[in-house]
């Protein structure tokens, strides 16, 4: 179950006192107010041990909700989230994500992967997913997103990944899927900017790789942020190594992001994010080793 709200005395009691009632037991929890905002966020796991299924929960608490002006939903955890994956021609992120799928470790199902080349259509056919080419130019754009949104909505999917996806979405395409697509690139913005900015790194002797992985907005690269990571370089690190080891950083917090959103721990908050803590065993996967 997830929460947002404004920050109001009783919201953990009610939320507690409701689950309680209708014989469900509370296994994690996790809650934050923000006292800069004024704004309340909580995610509960629980158990409900009295066989009460999820429409009838929302319904009950549905009048719990109205009295304190809430935004709320309820989540099957063994339902996997829908996911549609946009790659260019850098391929690390996405062969990490469809093997993180494919033994279990991240609760998404990949309904389909839209590149604007060919490069990975054997790769993503041989893993028995849909494989979309849609070119883009800046004279096709408008037509190629409407496309792209087709592919999206048939599929249902419900999130969409930029696995460097070397395209920028549109404002209206930002707005559409606002809270619904996220991105990753290195964290050296915004000091080394364009082509080839681990080289750039590299002549400046950086001392610290980075990625982000950040949701989607008008603002290039400047969305609410859900997950970084570094990665320490020393002198005798040459330019070719700045870029494996960038892309070993990319893919990893790519990862964690899709993890964070698909267990809905991911929160909006302005232009900010709150990200819950992952419930215990939540990271095991159905194939280990």
């Amino acid at each position: 179950m997830t929460v947002t709200c404004g920050s109001t005395r009783g919201v953990v009691a009610a939320i507690a006192g409701f689950l309680a009632e209708n014989g469900c037991n509370i296994t994690d929890s996790a809650q934050y107010d923000d006292m800069e905002t004024g704004k309340f966020f909580m995610r509960v796991s629980f158990a409900a041990e009295t066989g009460a299924a999820l429409d009838e929960l929302e319904r009950g608490f549905a009048e719990v909700a109205a009295g304190k002006d809430m935004d709320f939903a309820f989540h099957d955890e063994t339902s996997k989230m829908k996911v549609v994956i946009m790659v260019s021609r850098f391929g690390h992120c996405l062969n990490d994500l469809l093997y993180r799928v494919r033994i279990g470790a991240l609760p998404v199902e990949i309904v389909a992967v839209i590149s604007n080349h060919m490069d990975y259509q054997k790769v993503v056919v041989n893993h028995d997913i849909p494989f979309h080419c849609i070119p883009v130019t800046r004279d096709t754009k408008p037509e190629a997103e409407a496309r792209i949104m087709k592919v999206v909505e048939d599929a249902g999917a419900e999130l969409i990944v930029l696995a460097r996806y070397m395209q920028i979405l549109s404002d209206e395409m930002c707005q559409k899927m606002s809270g619904r697509i996220i991105n990753i690139h290195h964290s050296f913005l915004p000091s080394f900017k364009g082509a080839n900015p681990y080289k750039q790194a590299y002549a400046r002797g950086v001392k610290l790789i980075g990625a982000t992985s950040h949701y989607v907005t008008a603002d290039l690269d400047e969305g609410p942020i859900i997950e970084q990571d570094t990665v320490r370089i020393t002198h005798a690190q040459s330019a070719e190594d700045y870029v494996s080891l960038g892309r070993d950083v990319e893919a990893q917090v790519l990862a964690r992001a899709v993890h964070a959103h698909a267990h809905r721990r991911a929160f909006l908050n302005g232009n900010k994010t709150v990200v819950f803590p992952a419930s215990p065993g939540s990271y095991s996967s159905e194939r280990m080793g």
